[in-house]
């Protein structure tokens, strides 16, 4: 059922609908759910209580969202779960590898903490795996191909090559290994560009961090190449000192909440369909922004499935994480004491979502 509003369609789902995309019509998966803790089937069990206010359902602003121009078939808890392609860590394959390419931030400390930033992240959205950054290769290292965009002038990186690079070095122990730039993407030539594509069978996903930045949409943005040349396709020297954005608060939280969102893809999660979740699909960067960083029930459910954690040290984990001026040290801090400069984590725009974490330990521990 569907009620519009100016050209904004909210798409509800019958509470009927949504106990069995979360519960399932299988009693064994049935019983699973009811030996889940009292705390997690109550905060779970907000999915189809008709006023709560902890989970929306999903609002379409326009033809050009993605739920409307691609249209697929939505994916169930039970639809999850029996999917026999589906590929989940285990004890032997258990770490998110993370493969920076080219480099993140104007300077090799904003770089490190920014990736110290994310790796904390998702080691408390994907709480119980282990997330591993390995040293930033050059583009160079990955021999991909690249373009200057002929419409927007932006230096572009090919993701297939990329993928191809990424699976033939993926580690032995590796649940998946994603790689992030601060390059822009295209898929094939026909394309204007992709904000990532990853490869589920493969375990392998490249992400652009490009477009995150304030001022890519404006005329301000400093990236597009000036002169265009006609460079061979082997002079990387393209990307000497190639423009990389400010890491604002709200980049962070755009880059914290693409990689969780792919990554969940990599764990088998498909776009969800049933209520406001960040793992709806999404068009474009204005759509993205109206996704919430957090999952709705039924896909909470697919995670800790996958995953095994418990959902409040889960929350209480994000919530550390956003209360730490600075995540954990370990393993990248700078090598010499002298470029140790301690650069505060810019969180101020996930606030409102904290808040919302809080509420949501607050049922959790009623």
């Amino acid at each position: 059922m569907t009620n519009t509003t100016r050209q904004m369609q909210v798409l509800r789902h019958s509470e009927h609908t949504l106990k069995t995309a979360l519960l399932s019509k299988n009693p064994a998966l049935v019983s699973q759910y009811e030996k889940l803790d009292a705390g997690e089937q109550r905060l779970m069990n907000e999915a189809f209580q008709p006023h709560n206010n902890l989970f929306e359902p999903i609002t379409v602003h326009s033809q050009s969202d993605w739920i409307s121009s691609h249209p697929e078939a939505p994916q169930d808890f039970e639809q999850f779960f029996s999917d026999r392609y589906r590929k989940a860590p285990c004890p032997k394959k258990h770490i998110i590898y993370i493969q920076p390419i080219g480099s993140l931030g104007n300077s090799r400390v904003i770089s490190e903490e920014y990736i110290k930033w994310l790796k904390g992240y998702c080691e408390a959205f994907f709480y119980g795996l282990k997330v591993k950054f390995l040293e930033p290769v050059s583009v160079s290292a990955t021999k991909c191909s690249f373009r200057v965009n002929e419409h927007t002038q932006n230096l572009q990186i090919h993701t297939g090559h990329i993928l191809a690079f990424l699976k033939k070095n993926k580690p032995e122990d590796a649940f998946c290994i994603v790689g992030i730039t601060m390059i822009d993407l295209y898929p094939r030539d026909s394309w204007n560009f992709v904000f990532g594509q990853a490869s589920l069978s493969s375990g392998v996903g490249i992400f652009s961090f490009a477009r995150y930045g304030k001022d890519f949409y404006t005329s301000k943005y400093e990236g597009s190449v000036k002169t265009p040349q006609l460079t061979s396709s082997t002079d990387y020297s393209i990307f000497d000192n190639y423009y990389i954005p400010e890491i604002t608060s709200v980049l962070l939280l755009r880059s914290c909440k693409t990689l969780t969102h792919e990554i969940g893809h990599i764990l088998g999660l498909r776009h969800c369909q049933w209520l406001a979740c960040l793992m709806q699909g999404s068009n474009h960067l204005e759509e993205s922004d109206r996704r919430p960083l957090n999952v709705c029930p039924i896909c909470l459910r697919k995670l800790q499935s996958a995953i095994g954690f418990s959902i409040v040290d889960r929350y209480k984990a994000l919530v550390k994480w956003i209360d730490d001026e600075s995540c954990d040290d370990s393993g990248t801090t700078p090598k010499s004491s002298s470029e140790h400069v301690h650069l505060p984590k810019p969180v101020e725009a996930f606030k409102d979502w904290r808040e919302w974490i809080i509420r949501c330990i607050a049922v959790l521990e009623k």
